[in-house]
């Protein structure tokens, strides 16, 4: 495998990736050129972790792991349809955040990384304050103020330090990307960094291999800064398949990728985000907005929102299932039953809805959504 590379596709420039980096010198976002693709022989299949793909994967050191990926793919009846739930919520951090930061930790470690931190919502934070423990590295999480307690408490856990910042989200990013510019710690962004992308492909690899090498009809993720989305997209395109149709799930409140899917932009459009209980999807400025809404058009999928109404009984249908998840994920039910009786997504279509996170991260809400005392 010939060594890694970044490019960036605000001003051209190519980096070699042999040090910490995590955005281009010209401020804009880097992506990873791709590597080489996946073929079924590649795949280790003894390996019940996303591993099992390390051939095709741009890191070369022994991985430091606890045995993230290969989450179960389950079958559920949903409106009169059957729909594969693919459970990211068995991570072990309890969330998909966990493919992208087991790829980015062991690169990082692997050009030498110091000290680091991130800014999250709780459940990347929680994913980076794991693994940075598991590495030996120190880390420093911002979160908002507001975070819910049980991934406040997971980072903690970790021996991170957190830092909790009173406002906005784009306030918490302010304070770190502060950090960033003094050159004290490295920003190891989940929204910036390439490498969390080269992880997030396994989902892809994953939902193929598990449906008996076929690609689904359409797959529904809930959906923030769109690292999810971005990952399928070059997951398949490493398969050389053709890709199905993404859709990305949002709250009705804070939905930056349907404005200017609306407003048929390229780009970021301003708008003003209100508050949702999906706080792992309120996202008010993705960083990669072009890069999502191409991957969106490309695959003949789009944007769906769904308002705070639906998320408690999308959240409680999917518990009856077994299914326990975060108001977040509970987008993925709401948003498919909104397709079905759309027709948007027809019963006899291979569907996949991508469960990102477990209800144990945010039970207090799960349980004033479900009228618990």
């Amino acid at each position: 495998m010939s060594a890694p590379t970044y490019h960036c596709p605000a001003c051209g420039a190519d980096h070699a990736a042999d040090k910490p980096l995590w955005r281009c010198s010209c401020g804009g976002p880097l992506d990873l050129k791709p590597g080489p693709g996946l073929k079924r022989e590649d795949i280790v299949a003894g390996d019940a972790s996303l591993w099992r793909y390390g051939k095709v994967l741009q890191v070369t050191a022994p991985p430091v792991s606890l045995g993230e990926g290969w989450t179960p793919l389950v079958t559920r009846e949903w409106a009169g349809a059957r729909i594969h739930f693919k459970l990211e919520t068995q991570m072990p951090t309890g969330s998909f955040k966990d493919r992208g930061t087991a790829l980015m930790l062991n690169h990082l470690l692997e050009v030498g990384v110091g000290p680091i931190h991130e800014d999250s919502s709780g459940n990347a934070g929680s994913s980076i304050a794991t693994y940075a423990a598991a590495a030996g590295i120190p880390c420093r999480i911002y979160v908002p103020a507001a975070a819910p307690r049980g991934k406040i408490v997971q980072i903690a856990a970790s021996g991170a330090e957190v830092v909790t910042v009173p406002g906005t989200r784009q306030d918490v990013t302010t304070a770190a990307l502060e950090l960033a510019e003094s050159g004290a710690s490295f920003y190891a962004s989940h929204n910036w960094h390439p490498f969390f992308i080269e992880g997030t492909q396994t989902l892809a690899f994953e939902i193929w291999e598990q449906l008996g090498f076929r690609v689904p009809d359409n797959i529904l993720v809930p959906t923030g800064y769109g690292s999810n989305i971005l990952g399928l997209e070059r997951g398949f395109a490493a398969l050389g398949l053709k890709s199905p149709r993404l859709f990305a799930v949002q709250a009705a409140n804070c939905s930056a990728l349907e404005v200017a899917w609306k407003a048929g932009a390229t780009d970021f459009v301003p708008f003003t985000p209100q508050p949702t209980v999906a706080d792992g999807i309120a996202t008010a400025h993705p960083v990669r907005t072009g890069a999502v809404l191409a991957a969106l058009r490309a695959s003949g999928g789009g944007v769906v929102t769904v308002g705070e109404a639906a998320i408690g009984p999308a959240l409680a249908a999917l518990g009856r299932l077994g299914l326990y998840v975060e108001p977040t994920s509970a987008t993925a039910g709401a948003a498919l039953t909104r397709f079905l009786h759309e027709g948007t997504i027809k019963p006899g279509e291979t569907t996949v809805a991508v469960l990102t996170g477990h209800g144990l991260k945010a039970a207090e809400r799960v349980g004033e959504l479900l009228g618990l005392a």
